[in-house]
């Protein structure tokens, strides 16, 4: 029997954009805040919002393949900002502000419908909700949590961040197993990824996984479809409750 329910975060409990302009915001935003600590990054927002772009894709394809995630200030003073001169040191007092701002200021988020209607729904089958999440920063999660009215729903949070470890290795749901104390065959999973979401819930042996559509990811997930098609494909978080029912009854 299925006895919680764990969420990714970016691309299942909210979906995210990029207008035309937000990146060059976005890096505006970071030369400025850098400044007000004394780092100045003498270039223009559009060669950084270019290289802060080229940067995240070659850390997020490094940590996809080594499955770690480094500290923030690893990952800003090796990946994001390299070519800068900034030490991991200097960087260290304020990578997770840095952090907060790129995975919240970087992107326009929606969250999805009906998100807290289905956090209701299932906390009231009396199952136990969680997230696992691969994210930079440690402080966003709650921040959106409560910012979404789900302060509190969560009976487990862990972050690749927080863990060193990112989806899909099993790692990150073993540790959801022992916080939780539950079995692999009473875990359901709910992510928008083929290649993190339900990889990981197969590699952990987890009773159910769910994908929910996101298109704007669907390219990276490009001939996955095969080896690690979900066991669920849903358009609405609304359809999820009517899931466990039916696999626990």
């Amino acid at each position: 029997m299925i006895k919680a329910v764990l969420f990714d975060m970016g691309g299942t409990l909210h979906t995210a954009s990029s207008p035309p302009g937000q990146a060059e915001w976005f890096a505006r935003r970071l030369i400025d805040r850098l400044a007000d600590y004394g780092i100045v990054l003498d270039t223009a927002p559009e060669k950084l919002a270019a290289e802060l772009h080229e940067n995240g894709e070659a850390y997020k394809h490094w940590s996809e393949q080594s499955l770690r995630e480094l500290t923030q200030a690893e990952v800003w003073s090796q990946w994001y900002l390299r070519g800068y001169g900034l030490t991991t040191q200097r960087l260290e007092p304020i990578a997770e502000e840095l952090s907060f701002l790129h995975d919240y200021e970087r992107t326009r988020t929606m969250r999805r419908p009906h998100l807290k209607e289905t956090m209701d729904a299932l906390r009231a089958m009396g199952l136990r909700l969680g997230v696992i999440s691969n994210v930079v920063s440690a402080s966003v999660m709650p921040h959106y949590l409560k910012e979404y009215g789900l302060d509190g729903y969560m009976d487990c949070v862990l972050l690749s961040c927080t863990a060193g470890v990112r989806k899909p290795d099993p790692a990150i749901f073993r540790m959801a197993e022992r916080a939780l104390d539950l079995a692999p065959e009473e875990l359901a999973y709910v992510g928008d990824t083929l290649s993190r979401d339900v990889r990981g819930v197969r590699n952990a042996g987890w009773r159910l996984a769910i994908q929910i559509k996101n298109p704007s990811v669907a390219h990276r997930d490009a001939g996955l479809e095969d080896k690690y098609a979900p066991d669920h494909l849903i358009e609405d978080l609304a359809e999820i409750p009517a899931i466990i029912q039916r696999e626990n009854a």
